[in-house]
């Protein structure tokens, strides 16, 4: 994912600072509200201006205070950390949108032009969008008629002011805890100005309504905003979306805006994701507008009716007396009008039956489940859908766990004990990755229908593949060793290529090995998952045999996945680290990466006369400069006691002039070991090169017993190495047991060195 963002500085204006319940829940489901420490919280809220309380069956009843540019630095970091590719100072010029692409055209800081391609573009640029104006969306709706001036003034001192109507108009005072002061203010009658206010304009506005003087302060920041209101017509036009206040005007009254527009990417992001990993379903996009706009429509109505409340003349004081007499004697309208500003009372339709809590988000339950207590909004952490069984007997539930299972990807089960009663009429929920209820009942063809409906169609069972006996003839870079040479037949290979019964080492543990659909690669990946590491197997080409690198883990108990990427080219590690942790996401709720194997390599095979620039270039491309940027993406995702493996040559230590720049590849990838060691120290990842010899690959002159014969004399065990030979040495730098060996060349070619 690129994020365009034309401020080439985040900002350091908070027009906002409210978040409410529904939003603290959405960030809470995502872990992300951790990192903003205590959170000041207020139960009272408003409408209109007039008092209300907030409290509601939440975690986060209220209105909770956190400064805007608090929450893009969150959100920015939290991006950037899953891999998105954030650039500042892209200003988007044009937008063409094709059959299976769209292409925007960019104007840089530096005022050159540039073109992205995209699968699909999200404007979310705010009221005054490129996006919705280049894409041509219709924006219907009103302009402002009133205004609403504000400041930010340090080095004033006066009293505070809660939505206080006066003879001449509305004004509000708040002194935070820095000494600054928020003022806002609006003189009945009074229409938007159309340029923005200078300091006077306010101070003088402000003196005429409440008689408080306080040009002498210091202007920290000022602005108006006006009670337009504004919604786009549609919130799709084929591969472009909107959200935010790019699909939405209106008057940021009660904090609601900035809390409509996150809750907008809450429920777009998942099925993007979907979509672009090729697991959604036909019409899932289309629900982001289906939903979403009814929101919007929602939130601009509540919202203009608080205008008229706060902002309107003498007028409506007497609807404001009957509105806060509702709201405070009865306890239906005040949780009416609670669930509005917080964003509760949302409810999607989800066309699957009629449960009271169908289209809900899930409450606010404390589950016992069968990996301990969670709440709800702990179960969704993962970002994927939920398949909770709550009640009926074992024998459905287990047909429900077993439907369920073909969906294992994009969704989890959990057997849990809610509250009694809690869900009554239902056994189980299927619960979005964005915390709404999307079925409720007792399984059977509803359940996969519903799962059909949010989460596309089943996986395919893999087809079985056998295992091959020893002695049958296998290609190159195969688990077994090929009897096409006498030369590997020594006890030595009988013994190192048993079948083995030390598993578990690796257990609970991630590993990429680049290159793995074949040979050494291939050797490596088997050998990680035997260990229990679930392994992403990557390849450049062929996907066949990448696929049958899983199949054959699979098939053995262990846990695997591909990923493409070709490397050496522009953009080839984000490529992968996007594909990976996509796979990574959904198998294990994180995208944590204990192993990097760095494997794939191009070899010369031409004399030094005959290399060209571009065969030069595109070795060290592969083998060099890959390795090193892929360390460096993965060390965003790779937690302390890590491990890193690079595959190395022998040819570092002894000459083939065939191989020369080859060679010198190799020769910087053993730096990167020795550096990278010392710079790696201290998080206690370790990372090492091992050197293979003369190992058997697909190379037709593997299957000449004459040559290999030849070439296995160069080995002190009169052999040349198998492929296996060396993924026993990965595995083996990849567990605890080789802790403290960091920065280490490894002589893995069978004593070829010993001369």
């Amino acid at each position: 994912m690129v994020v365009l963002e034309q401020l080439t500085a985040p900002t350091t204006e908070s027009r906002a600072s409210t978040l409410h319940a529904r939003t603290m829940e959405i960030l809470d489901s995502r872990g992300l509200l951790a990192p903003l420490g205590e959170i000041p919280n207020d139960p009272k809220g408003h409408f209109g201006g007039i008092p209300l309380d907030l409290t509601l069956p939440t975690p986060y009843p209220g209105q909770w205070k956190v400064p805007q540019t608090r929450i893009e630095e969150l959100l920015g970091q939290w991006a950037k950390d899953l891999g998105a590719d954030i650039r500042r100072g892209h200003e988007v010029t044009a937008l063409t949108v094709s059959e299976d692409h769209a292409e925007a055209q960019v104007r840089t800081a530096g005022g050159t032009t540039a073109f992205f391609r995209a699968t699909y573009i999200v404007g979310c640029d705010g009221e005054n969008s490129a996006v919705r104006r280049l894409g041509g969306f219709d924006f219907p709706g009103a302009d402002a008629q009133r205004e609403l001036l504000r400041a930010d003034v340090a080095g004033i001192d006066i009293q505070n002011r809660r939505f206080e109507r006066l003879d001449q108009g509305l004004a509000i005072a708040a002194r935070r805890p820095d000494g600054v002061t928020r003022v806002m203010v609006h003189e009945f009658g009074a229409g938007p100005r159309g340029t923005q206010p200078q300091f006077a304009d306010i101070a003088d506005t402000y003196k005429r309504v409440t008689g408080e003087d306080i040009s002498g302060g210091t202007p920290l920041w000022v602005n108006s905003f006006g009670d337009a209101s504004r919604q786009a017509a549609t919130y799709r036009d084929h591969r472009l979306f909107l959200a935010g206040d790019a699909a939405h005007q209106q008057m940021p009254i009660g904090g609601q805006a900035l809390n409509l527009g996150l809750q907008d990417a809450a429920n777009l992001g998942w099925k993007l994701a979907a979509q672009v990993t090729g697991q959604g379903p036909d019409g899932l996009l289309d629900t982001y507008h289906s939903e979403r706009h009814a929101v919007g429509q929602e939130v601009l109505s509540n919202i203009r009716t608080q205008a008229l409340l706060l902002l309107g003349s003498q007028k409506v004081d007497a609807v404001r007396q009957v509105f806060a007499e509702l709201a405070e004697q009865s306890e239906n309208v005040r949780a009416h009008l609670a669930a509005k500003i917080s964003g509760l009372d949302i409810r999607y339709d989800m066309a699957a039956g009629d449960h009271p809590l169908l289209g809900l988000r899930m409450p606010h339950w404390r589950l016992t489940t069968e990996d301990g207590p969670l709440t709800s909004t702990e179960i969704l952490r993962s970002g994927r859908g939920a398949l909770l069984l709550l009640a009926g007997d074992h024998t459905r539930q287990q047909e429900m766990r077993t439907a369920a299972a073909r969906w294992a990807g994009p969704v989890h089960t959990v057997t849990a004990t809610s509250q009694p009663g809690a869900v009554a009429g239902a056994d189980a929920l299927l619960v979005r990755p964005d915390g709404y209820i999307a079925w409720a009942g007792t399984g059977g063809a509803d359940l996969e229908q519903a799962l059909n409906r949010w989460f596309g169609a089943p996986a395919p069972a893999r087809p079985a593949t056998s295992r091959q006996a020893p002695g049958d003839p296998v290609s190159a870079g195969s688990h077994k060793t090929p009897a096409t040479s006498a030369a590997t037949k020594s006890p030595d290979t009988a013994t190192a290529k048993k079948w083995r019964t030390d598993m578990g080492r690796l257990t609970g543990k991630t590993a990429l090995v680049t290159g793995s659909s074949r040979g050494m690669g291939r050797a490596a990946a088997v050998r990680l998952a035997e260990e229990g590491a679930l392994v992403a197997v990557h390849y450049t080409s062929r996907k066949d045999a990448a696929d049958d690198v899983v199949a054959s883990i699979e098939k053995d108990g262990g846990r695997a996945f591909t990923v493409r990427a070709e490397l050496g080219v522009p953009g080839d590690v984000h490529e992968l680290f996007l594909g990976l942790e996509s796979g990574l996401r959904e198998r294990t709720g994180g995208t944590d990466l204990n192993i990097l194997v760095n494997n794939a390599g191009v070899m010369g095979g031409v004399k030094p006369e005959d290399t060209t620039p571009e065969k030069f270039d595109e070795l060290f491309a592969v083998n060099a400069k890959a390795p090193f940027f892929l360390i460096q993406r993965a060390l965003k995702n790779m937690p302390d006691g890590g491990r890193i493996i690079n595959i190395t040559s022998g040819l570092t230590r002894f000459a083939n002039p065939d191989e020369i720049a080859y060679a010198m590849t190799k020769g910087a990838v053993d730096q990167l070991a020795l550096h990278f060691a010392k710079y790696l120290g201290p998080r206690n990842i370790t990372i090492n090169s091992v050197a293979p010899g003369i190992t058997r690959n697909d190379n037709p002159v593997f299957t000449i017993p004459e040559v290999v014969e030849q070439m296995a004399q160069m080995s002190a065990f009169n052999r040349v190495g198998e492929p296996e030979d060396i993924a026993d040495v990965v595995a083996f730098l990849a567990t605890d047991e080789a802790r403290w060996i960091t920065g280490s060349f490894v002589d893995a070619t069978g004593g070829t060195l010993l001369g």
